[in-house]
């Protein structure tokens, strides 16, 4: 069975797509781990520099 790649407390780097304005990439933590929305795991994170919290799908961080 699959499951989340990224842990609670980890650190990694959002690469937005699309609609997504470029100063919105950075290094985020991960906060809470979320359930799959049928494109694969999702998560909540928190910008390191500004503290900025966003929804974020599995495959738009590394």
């Amino acid at each position: 069975m699959e499951s989340h790649k990224f842990k609670v407390g980890e650190t990694v780097e959002f690469h937005p797509g699309g609609s997504y304005l470029a100063k919105t990439r950075g290094l985020y933590t991960v906060v809470r781990l979320l359930p799959s929305e049928g494109l694969g795991y999702q998560y909540r994170v928190k910008n390191v520099t500004d503290g900025h919290e966003r929804i974020v799908r599995e495959g738009q961080i590394d």
